[in-house]
């Protein structure tokens, strides 16, 4: 994609993932008279997280009360649902249903019930045994939870959308500039790209998988640490009667922030099970066996990766089986939907990858980060569900920065 001429801007953000589009978008609507300018390594919109997950548009079930995720993703699904009605982009209210497989699940179920209902989650409903084929005919359990209000989309078109709203507001986009390096010289943030510099009043950064170097770089804390985890992705075999009705997933661990394989329905119309959670020696490692030395330094020399790995070394050999073994793959999710046995899998599959922020004392964060150095703004961990609360978070960003003493908008 042709990008225009580079020039200073009052405001410039980076990153052009949805978050980034959602930031500038706000940023846009609030002060519309500010010149903005948004960078983007890559050529297009979307070219990472955004454009490489299962398209769920989550209710906030699982997330702590009063955690950011909690409060951003119930208002942000809202937000999302209303973006797609006012652009006409396809989705699907199909809802979710959580499996408890054993009865030892069940105060993991118990749990997310209580996250559920303290968040606010519409319509959340508990189901006994009995109950589980009136939601979903090919799924068994013991219990479960069903949350009617669960969608998917294609967030590349709501990326897409986004970033034709910020064209035709006067925003400049510049794709295939990599940010460098950011430093502040009096009232102006001296941004440093690839295709030079540019001049800024203030810069937030919502670099994904690239966040904790840019913010570093830019004179913040180096903890946390971005690890890179490989989701994949399967897809099944066409069935001329639906298998599933929506999206089904199991009780996750609750010590991991990572929902586990699940049978999800995209909006084309293909079923898929996945993700995976394989920690990968690259933060663009799409294929199996793709490293970067910086990257796979940054990993083996960050304390928190052998502290995290201590604890879940044997989810971690569960999840490079899964990696090298669609059978197991397959297994995981026939446990709570039976029928996907006579289904088959579709050869090759697809991924994503996660940027998962990970502390020095081997906590994986589990809830959005956010913090400033001198002129600068950081979305130091964004993972899932920021894509459904991307407008939400977007607005909680803004208020932050309008609040700010050092922050002038005009």
């Amino acid at each position: 994609m042709t990008s225009p001429r580079m020039s200073d801007a009052d405001v410039v953000v980076v990153g052009a993932g949805i978050v980034g589009l959602a930031v500038a978008r706000e940023i846009r609507r609030r002060h519309p008279t500010l010149s903005l300018a948004l960078l983007e390594a890559e050529g297009d919109v979307a070219r990472h997280q955004s454009g490489h997950n299962s398209g769920v548009i989550h209710s906030g079930v699982y997330y702590t009360p009063g955690s950011l995720k909690a409060r951003l993703c119930v208002e942000g699904a809202t937000l999302m649902y209303q973006f797609c009605d006012e652009h006409a982009i396809a989705y699907e209210r199909c809802g979710k249903l959580i499996v408890a497989l054993e009865e030892s699940e069940l105060p993991g179920l118990d749990e997310l019930e209580r996250r559920g209902r303290a968040n606010g989650v519409s319509r959340l409903r508990r189901l006994d045994a009995g109950q589980i084929a009136e939601v979903e005919p090919g799924c068994r359990g013991v219990a479960a939870l069903h949350c009617p209000d669960t969608g998917i989309v294609d967030y590349r078109l709501v990326a897409a959308a986004m970033a034709e709203e910020l064209r035709a507001s006067g925003a400049s986009l510049h794709f295939s500039t990599r940010v460098v390096s950011l430093r502040r010289e009096g009232d102006v943030t001296l941004v440093e790209t690839t295709r030079g510099l540019v001049r800024a009043g203030a810069v937030v950064t919502c670099a994904g998988l690239w966040s904790d170097r840019l913010a570093v770089a830019s004179g913040a804390d180096r903890d946390p640490r971005i690890i890179p985890f490989r989701g994949a992705y399967v897809t099944l075999n066409p069935s001329p009667a639906p298998v599933v009705r929506g999206l089904v997933y199991p009780v996750p661990n609750p010590d991991l922030p990572f929902l586990g394989v699940h049978v999800t329905k995209l909006i084309d119309g293909d079923l898929v099970l996945g993700p995976t959670a394989l920690l990968v020696p690259a933060r663009d490692g799409y294929r199996l066996g793709h490293f970067r030395w910086r990257d796979l330094l940054d990993i083996l020399t960050w304390p928190g990766t052998w502290r995290l790995a201590r604890r879940f070394w044997r989810a971690g050999l569960v999840e490079v089986a899964m990696a090298t073994s669609r059978r197991r793959f397959l297994a995981s999710a026939v446990r709570y939907v039976p029928a996907l046995t006579d289904l088959g899998l579709r050869q090759g599959a697809s991924a994503g990858v996660r940027a998962q922020a990970l502390g020095a004392d081997g906590t994986l964060v589990d809830d959005f980060v956010l913090s400033q150095t001198p002129g600068a703004f950081h979305v130091r961990n964004a993972p899932s569900p920021a894509a459904t609360s991307s407008l939400a978070l977007a607005a909680e960003i803004v208020d932050r920065l309008e609040a700010s003493p050092s922050w002038t908008f005009a």
